[in-house]
């Protein structure tokens, strides 16, 4: 019975832009060589976005499918990735059988849905967004209360007053559990800038730019 109930999971689909393998630019991970899984669509309309071409289209996967592709890289970092992942109800599945292949896994999520049936072994990687953005009203704070010591929040800051906002909700947030990272929105926020920007103020984060942009620019799949 549980092996049919096995085999049936595995025979969920999930819609997804790409497979690829590149390095972790990014958090907790940043530096590993990673696969990386984007899954298709996104709730949300961020106006830095650099990901848009994975917002439709895409392809079926059966999860059975993706295991055997990320088998073939023969690496132990996985990140499933988006548009925003959650927003298909088979990545807890996907995520789950994962980590019970013995995968380093992390989500990278916009921080809109709920996080909370994420496998707890799941690193997640999770936005606060900006005003900046244009979704800041989309930030779900009941999220906040989810987060352990496993797990990061990131804030693309795209000029001074998204880093004023930023500074200020980590005021009102003074007992979070796990890193929170700043970075510098690509193209329009110089590094050096926002870096002065937290030196002057002391502030409890980490300066994060983004290591594949460095590497490969703005190329899909990198």
């Amino acid at each position: 019975m549980a092996a049919a109930a096995a085999d049936v999971a595995l025979q969920q689909r999930l819609k997804l832009t790409e497979i690829f393998y590149s390095i972790q630019g990014e958090a907790l991970d940043s530096g590993w060589p990673s696969v990386f899984i984007r899954l298709t669509g996104c709730p949300l309309r961020c106006r830095y976005c650099d990901t848009a071409y994975a917002f439709s289209g895409g392809r079926a996967w059966t999860l059975d499918a993706v295991l055997g592709e990320v088998a073939g890289y023969g690496v132990r970092h996985v990140c499933v990735t988006g548009g925003e992942p959650l927003a298909q109800p088979g990545c807890l599945s996907l995520l789950t059988l994962l980590c019970e292949r013995g995968y380093e896994v992390s989500l990278e999520t916009g921080g809109a849905l709920d996080i909370a049936p994420v496998d707890p072994r799941v690193k997640r990687i999770m936005d606060v967004k900006t005003p900046g953005s244009g979704e800041a009203v989309r930030n779900r704070e009941a999220n906040i209360a989810q987060l352990t010591a496993r797990d990061a929040l990131k804030f693309v800051i795209c000029n001074r007053s998204d880093y004023e906002w930023a500074r200020a909700w980590l005021g009102q947030h003074a007992e979070l559990p796990c890193p929170v990272y700043f970075s510098p929105s690509h193209g329009e926020l110089a590094a050096r800038e926002l870096a002065d920007w937290i030196l002057a103020d002391q502030l409890p984060v980490r300066l994060q730019v983004q290591l594949h942009k460095l590497l490969w620019g703005d190329v899909p799949g990198r």
